[in-house]
This record gives structure tokens, sequence and C-alpha cells, in this order.
């Protein structure tokens, strides 16, 4: 039955890599709880699914559609909103004024920091105490 059914859905759907995707679709939809168009003849539900294409009683365009939105993983907008764009191009200029207004830096002298990298030296390990035993 599933070899006929595949022959019939490939003259409906000519390339069989769609073909598998949309039957997939459909068998985890028909698995979800959506209603069958054709009987289930105690068939799996790939192959409803398949039979479904075949007989054409379900919109391949919706499935399609519905497929491109699970397989989506980011969806672009066009155009952000306007009051959006208003709001980010105020923050950008107070950010720019706050960096502009921070003025020249401090420096300080070795003198006024202490003593130099090259002048300190390491700390001394402390000594171990004599041992009384011996």
């Amino acid at each position: 039955m599933a070899r006929v059914t595949v022959e019939d859905c490939v003259q409906k759907v000519p390339n069989r890599f769609e073909l598998v995707l949309l039957a997939a679709r459909r068998a985890r939809g028909i698995a979800a709880g959506s209603m069958l168009t054709v009987d289930r003849d105690n068939d799996k539900n790939p192959v409803v699914a398949l039979r479904e294409i075949g007989d054409d009683t379900i919109d391949l365009d919706d499935l399609k559609t519905s497929l491109v939105h699970t397989l989506q993983r980011r969806v672009e907008v066009d155009e952000p909103e306007e009051d959006n764009m208003a709001a980010l191009m105020s923050s950008s200029s107070e950010w720019a004024g706050v960096v502009q207004d921070a003025g020249p830096q401090e420096t300080f002298s070795a003198e006024e920091v202490g003593a130099t990298s090259s002048e300190a030296a390491p700390a001394a390990a402390p000594e171990a105490p004599e041992d009384p035993f011996s």
C-alpha cells in the first residue's frame, strides 16, 4: 500500500525530499490529534499522511507554510517601529554626552602613589623557627 501511495504522491509533489518533509509534518500533526481526511484502515500515521497527500484531501500550500514556520529559527522584521527607533536614538545620544563629559584623566606621580614597581621588593619568606630537639 505504501509503495502505491508514494507513487501517487510523486505526481502531486515531484520532489521526493519535499514529499518526505511534508508527509512527516502531516504525520506529526496526526499524532498530535489533527483530524484525518481519509479512513485510517489500520495504517500508521506516515502512511495516512501520504494517502492524504496522494488523494489531494489536504491543502499542500497550507502544509508547506506550516512546515516553513516550524523550520524557521529566527524571523526578521522588515522595519522597526517608529516609537522604538526614537527611544533608541535618544538613549544613544545620552550615552554620547556621558562619554564627552568625562574630561581629562588624572595622572599621579610616583611619590603620590608610593614606591614604583622597580623599587618594590618581594616580601621575604618568614624564617623557620629553630628545631628545639636538635
